[in-house]
């Protein structure tokens, strides 16, 4: 087996299907964790009809970029089917101290359902798990210290 190697860095992203609740979305995690809007364009921004949503949903975000602390996670407002179905996966948000696990699980937490609350454990002085209010999935974590 030979392998091929690639000159194009690799970089895989989030993309996040918020059905409808794009905008609503952005606001939360503005307020949650400092998200920052890098680009923004709607539905009636485009040059070109997407095909899946109708043309009375024009102010719905089409494509966003938005970085939390150094990651960048891009997002939509999806095919606006209105189902969400966030399955499978979960964002981990990895911060330096318990007091800032706290803030941002709490913030996460509101609205939403926790999975594990904030605890000790063998691997980190402080992690727990949230599905916020849109059913994204969180991990919050504090990295043992090596």
């Amino acid at each position: 087996m030979t392998t091929t190697k690639h000159t194009l860095t690799k970089l895989v992203q989030p993309y996040l299907f918020f059905e409808g609740r794009c905008e609503e979305a952005l606001e939360f995690y503005k307020q949650a964790l400092g998200a920052e809007v890098m680009m923004l364009m709607r539905f009636k921004e485009s040059p070109e009809q997407s095909p899946g949503c109708q043309p009375a949903d024009g102010n719905k975000i089409m494509h966003v970029s938005f970085r939390i602390g150094d990651t960048v996670v891009m997002g939509s407002d999806g095919r606006c089917s209105g189902k969400p179905n966030f399955q499978g996966f979960a964002l981990s948000l990895s911060v330096k101290t318990p007091a800032e696990a706290e803030k941002f699980f709490a913030a996460l937490s509101a609205g939403g359902k926790v999975e594990m609350p904030l605890t000790k454990t063998f691997y980190s002085p402080s992690f727990g798990m949230v599905a916020d209010r849109f059913g994204v999935f969180w991990m919050v974590i504090v990295p043992q210290e090596q």
